[in-house]
C-alpha cells in the first residue's frame, strides 16, 4: 500500500488554510472547475472559437504597455491574496462524473492533472491581478511540475473533491504554487494529494519574461513555506547540474552498473557481448510502450497552444499502461515529479510519446515518458517534455535490466528519481 507516513503531514493543508483565511471578513472564493477555465479565458481575452484566435492574440499585443518595468514597481502580495478553493462536485452533480470515471470505478488521475494545471495558472493570475485591469498583460504558463505526492490509492468517483492552493514562493518572473486535493467522506474532507508547480510569467505575446508581484510572508508558518520554496529552487538546480546527460555517474552508481553487467554475462563464453537474462527479470528494451497523438484545436490552451494538462494526461495514461503491461496487475500512482515543459506544442503537431520502465524495486515501478513533436515537413524531432511517474503494483514485479550504456544511464536516472520520491514520502 501507499506509505502512510505521508498522511501524517496532511494536517498542514488545513492549518495553512486557516492561516490564509484568518483575519479576513470575506470567505475564500469558491469556484467550480468550469468557472476556473472561464475565468482564465476572460483574464487573457481568449476566444472560445478557434477561428477567432488570431484576432484575439493580436489584441493582446496592446497590453504590453501595462507591463511593469521593474518588480519594485508592483505592489507586494500576501499568500492569502492568491488563496483559492475549488469544488469538483462529483458526488452532488452526477452528470459530470462520467468524464472522470475509469474502468476500475475510480477517478481518472489524468483528469486531475488537467485540473491542477488550470488551477495553478489561475492562482498565479490571482496573485498578479491589478484592480484597474480587466485583462492581464501577463502570459502565465506552467514551467515545471516539481512534485505531486499522493497518500490515497483510490480516488472515489461519487464523492465531492476540493482543491485548495496559493502562491508559496516568488522570484522575479516565476512563481511556485502549492495545491492540495481533498475528498469528502462522512462529512469531512480528507487529504488525497499535495502538488507543487512552478509557473513563469511572460509578455502578452508569450515571447519574453515579465515581472510579477513580490510575495511577503506574514506568519512564521508562511516564512517556513517561503523558505522551502527557496530550497526547492536550489534542489532543482543541484539535480539538473548532476544530470547524467551532463555529468558522469558517481562511483557508487558505476559499481551498480558494473554489477548488473557481471550478473548478466553468459559464463559459458569468454565474451563481453554474450549476455544472459537473470531469473525473474526483463530486458529494458522489452519494457516500453509507444503512442501517437494528433494535436487538434480541441486540446488548445488560452494561448492557442496545446494545453499542458492535456500533455500530462496523455503521458500519465501511457505511463500507467506501461506499468500495467509490465507488472501484470493494476498499478497505482504514488508520485509525479520533475515534469519540465521545455518547448510548447503547437496545434496540428504529431506528438510522439514513449513510455519506458527504467527502474523497479519490489512492488514499485519507475516510469519515464518521453514526449517529442515530429515535423512532417522538415522530418525533425524535438523533445517537448520528460515525465517521471512512480507506480506501486499489487504484486511484486520483475527486475528491469539494462543492456547498453544508454539504458544503464536511464536505469540510474530512474533510481535517482525513485530514491528522491521515497525520501519525500
Amino acid at each position: 500500500m501507499v506509505p502512510t507516513r505521508l498522511c501524517i503531514m496532511r494536517n498542514l493543508p488545513s492549518v495553512l488554510a486557516r492561516t490564509l483565511t484568518s483575519g479576513t471578513s470575506a470567505s475564500p472564493e469558491f469556484l467550480t472547475m468550469s468557472e476556473v477555465r472561464s475565468k482564465l479565458r476572460d483574464l487573457v481575452g481568449a476566444s472560445t472559437n478557434w477561428r477567432d484566435h488570431v484576432q484575439a492574440m493580436q489584441e493582446r499585443k496592446g497590453l504590453r504597455t501595462l507591463l511593469a518595468k521593474r518588480q519594485e514597481d508592483l505592489p507586494p502580495r500576501r499568500m492569502k491574496d492568491s488563496y483559492l478553493e475549488v469544488i469538483l462536485p462529483l458526488g452532488s452533480q452526477p452528470e459530470i462524473r462520467e468524464k472522470y470515471l475509469n474502468v476500475h470505478n475510480s477517478v481518472r488521475f489524468g483528469r486531475i492533472l488537467e485540473d491542477l494545471d488550470s488551477l495553478g495558472v489561475l492562482i498565479c493570475y490571482t496573485h498578479t491581478k491589478q484592480e484597474m485591469q480587466q485583462r492581464s498583460p501577463l502570459s502565465i504558463v506552467t514551467a515545471l511540475v516539481d512534485k505531486i505526492n499522493l497518500c490515497q490509492k483510490i480516488i472515489h468517483p461519487d464523492c465531492d473533491i476540493k482543491f485548495t492552493g496559493n502562491v508559496s514562493w516568488v522570484g522575479k518572473t516565476s512563481m511556485e504554487v502549492k495545491m492540495h486535493m481533498l475528498q469528502l467522506h462522512d462529512g469531512h474532507y480528507n487529504p488525497v494529494l499535495d502538488a507543487t508547480f512552478v509557473m513563469v510569467a511572460r509578455d502578452p505575446e508569450n515571447k519574453r519574461p515579465a515581472f510579477v508581484n513580490p510575495l511577503i510572508p506574514e506568519s512564521p508558518e508562511e516564512q517556513e513555506i517561503f523558505k522551502q520554496g527557496e530550497l526547492n529552487k536550489l534542489k532543482r538546480i543541484e539535480f539538473s547540474t548532476a544530470s547524467l546527460l551532463k555529468m558522469a555517474p558517481t562511483a557508487e552508481e558505476r559499481n551498480i552498473v558494473h554489477d548488473i553487467f557481471l550478473n548478466t554475462l553468459d559464463t559459458r563464453t569468454v565474451s563481453f557481448r554474450s549476455r544472459k537474462l537473470p531469473p525473474n527479470s526483463v530486458w529494458m528494451e522489452d519494457a516500453k510502450l509507444k503512442g501517437l497523438q494528433i494535436c487538434h484545436p480541441e486540446a488548445r490552451n488560452i494561448f492557442n497552444r496545446i494545453f499542458g494538462g492535456f500533455l500530462m494526461r496523455k503521458a500519465f495514461e501511457l505511463g500507467w499502461a506501461t506499468a500495467c503491461s509490465y507488472g501484470g496487475s493494476r498499478p497505482f500512482i504514488v508520485s509525479v515529479d520533475d515534469i519540465m515543459f521545455q518547448k510548447p506544442v503547437e496545434i496540428g503537431s504529431l506528438l510522439l510519446l514513449s513510455g519506458q520502465v527504467c527502474y523497479t524495486e519490489k512492488n514499485y515501478i519507475q516510469i519515464r515518458v518521453h514526449s517529442e513533436v515530429y515535423n512532417a515537413n522538415t522530418k525533425e524531432h524535438h523533445t517537448t517534455n520528460t515525465f517521471h511517474f512512480t507506480f506501486i503494483s499489487e504484486n511484486e514485479v520483475p527486475q528491469v535490466v539494462p543492456k547498453t550504456y544508454g539504458e544503464s544511464m536511464l536505469y540510474l536516472d530512474g533510481k535517482r528519481h525513485f530514491t528522491a520520491v521515497m525520501k519525500e514520502i
